[in-house]
């Protein structure tokens, strides 16, 4: 408790004395001591020694006041206005935070608990509204901390209502707060809360201890996201230490959150079908359920503190395919976000790499794998994110190891069509080219298993027969490149690259058909020749020309480098040409 002290403001003892007198006009002190302390907070300044002394005299002055108090209608009279109109104070220094938060405990003590989290969530969300500094949230967190363990009846519900406010403005602040001090002082607040909601469920038991501990396990993965996107690694790694301590209680295990298990289960609990809810106060979970897990796989520390043993994780999902393909895309969320640090994605691809291999069967190409691919889909385009954005080296190359892992753990029957989705969907030049040439590689392979020569291959493709990938769908793709949807030929320089891998396949089909004497993807039927002519070919061309000729005379560097990209261009498009002219005759 603050000493009273040697210098009271005469204002504030005479706001202060109105107050105490006030049964005729009480709205009216009430209002006047409101304007009095928001024009100090006004002036309040954490490097100005003068105006933070200034603000603990007056915080001391009133902290005096309020605990001397035991008249329940002076309470009354404030509780709805002071607790936030002194959190503003709560930035401008230590000691100032000491006394805001003595006032609000007084508040706690002597009014309501139902009262009091109805006026700390105003209070929250108003200041939060009103913007500028954020010191106020620091006492109104820790007043919440306190008030959930005063609480006698509906724990759940009105938990679940502070919690829905608490993660609104965290999330809103911690975006903007850019102090590293003062956001560690946030979340340790923000831990407290855990502590507090842990303490509660204790208390309890049957339906409403197990509804209170589902929404302390939905509270503590949210937490770990926040954290994780927040901070450094090695910044965040004691407070999700801290907080994989609660995955026991919860019911957590590793296995349960890469797998999106566990966070399904409590979240049935605690949301139902409550889409808003969800998206309002939960929408971290699923990334903090997965980073939680590489946050074991980055420190040994943390999976003790979770009472886990991920190499037993990593064995199940290497042995079970349906559970690494949910693995799969929980981890979208962390290796899609673009907030949290580049270490935890580099951790999540080598988790990937390290759930490689095991003892399982090909897969029936006849079963239904369909409701398994838009979670595998999405995992690869998170993955391809990394590919494309990341600037270290090694990254970059295993995070394309597991993609083409991944991409090899799906079923042939889907995989030509997840990767004619990736094509279509991504905006990279760069990263269709890779795609097409994956294609190629599939369709070689695949071809080696039906005519080569390697009879390890040809036993195996006899065993295991697959969709084909040698379709008519092979000529869709390379027209969607060829010959855009919105119409005309390709723009150049930006899509060099997917064409130049766009006619290389094309070329690559059209050679293979040739010389196998077949027709599978219809590349030699006089239709589609002619078409590819016309309308890809050609208008190609003359585009191409175009851009070297105008180049061809310039000497500056961009006509260089415009020149040097175009010419494998160039020469892989003419082979195309002088390939279906031969068919073309060929055929009359």
């Amino acid at each position: 408790m603050a000493d009273q002290p040697e210098q009271s403001s005469p204002v504030l003892q005479q706001l202060l004395l109105s107050l105490s007198q006030s049964a005729d006009q009480p709205e009216s002190s009430v209002s006047d001591l409101i304007d009095f302390l928001a024009s100090i907070s006004a002036q309040s300044d954490p490097d100005n020694q003068d105006s933070e002394a200034t603000a603990f005299k007056t915080l001391t002055q009133l902290h005096h006041f309020i605990a001397s108090q035991s008249d329940q209608a002076i309470f009354d009279q404030l509780q709805f206005e002071l607790p936030k109109a002194v959190s503003e104070f709560g930035g401008v220094s230590g000691r100032c935070l000491e006394v805001v938060e003595s006032i609000i405990d007084r508040f706690i003590s002597m009014c309501g608990a139902r009262d009091m989290l109805a006026v700390l969530g105003e209070a929250l969300d108003s200041l939060n509204k009103k913007g500028g500094d954020y010191g106020y949230v620091v006492p109104l967190l820790s007043g919440f901390s306190k008030v959930f363990l005063s609480l006698q009846r509906r724990h759940f519900e009105q938990v679940r209502q502070a919690t829905c406010i608490i993660f609104k403005v965290l999330k809103d602040v911690s975006s903007k707060l850019e102090d590293e001090a003062e956001l560690q002082k946030l979340f340790d607040r923000a831990g407290g809360l855990a502590n507090s909601i842990h303490a509660v469920c204790m208390k309890l038991e049957g339906g409403v201890y197990e509804k209170l501990s589902a929404l302390l396990g939905l509270y503590v993965l949210e937490i770990v996201a926040l954290v994780s996107m927040n901070f450094e690694a090695s910044c965040s790694q004691a407070f999700v230490l801290q907080l994989s301590s609660f995955f026991p209680f919860c019911g957590f295990s590793y296995l349960g959150l890469i797998t999106g298990s566990d966070v399904d289960k409590i979240s049935r609990i605690v949301i139902g079908d409550d889409k808003d809810l969800y998206v309002d106060c939960f929408l971290d979970v699923k990334c903090g359920a997965s980073v939680s897990v590489i946050w074991g796989q980055a420190s040994n520390e943390v999976a003790v503190a979770a009472h886990e043993d991920l190499t037993a994780v990593k064995n199940e999902l290497q042995n079970n395919q349906t559970k690494r393909w949910q693995a799969f895309g929980m981890l979208k969320h962390i290796l899609a976000s673009v907030t949290l640090p580049w270490e935890l994605k580099k951790h999540a691809i080598d988790f990937l790499h390290s759930i490689r291999g095991g003892n399982i069967s090909p897969c029936d190409e006849h079963s239904d794998f369909s409701t398994d691919m838009p979670g595998l889909f999405a995992a690869l385009q998170a993955i391809q994110m990394v590919i494309m954005y990341t600037a270290d080296t090694e990254l970059r190359k295993n995070a394309f190891g597991a993609f083409k892992w991944i991409l090899a753990d799906i079923p042939t029957c889907h995989r030509f069509d997840i990767l004619k989705a990736l094509i279509t969907k991504s905006d990279s030049s760069s990263m269709i080219a890779i795609l097409f040439d994956i294609v190629k590689v599939e369709m070689h392979k695949e071809s080696c298993e039906k005519m080569g020569n390697d009879e390890v291959l040809r036993e195996e493709h006899n065993a295991h027969p697959r969709s084909s990938l040698w379709t008519a769908s092979i000529l869709e793709l390379v027209e969607f490149i060829l010959r855009p949807p919105k119409g005309g030929p390709p723009s150049f320089p930006e899509h060099t690259d997917s064409v130049l891998s766009a006619l290389n396949l094309y070329r690559y089909v059209l050679i293979a058909e040739s010389r196998g004497n077949t027709n599978y993807t219809g590349v030699l039927s006089r239709s589609n020749l002619q078409k590819a002519y016309n309308e890809w070919l050609l208008p190609l061309r003359t585009l191409v020309t175009g851009i070297v000729a105008k180049n061809k005379n310039e000497s500056d560097e961009l006509a260089v480098d415009t020149l040097c990209s175009f010419n494998p261009v160039e020469l892989v498009l003419y082979r195309c040409i002088e390939l279906v002219e031969e068919k073309l005759k060929e055929s009359t």
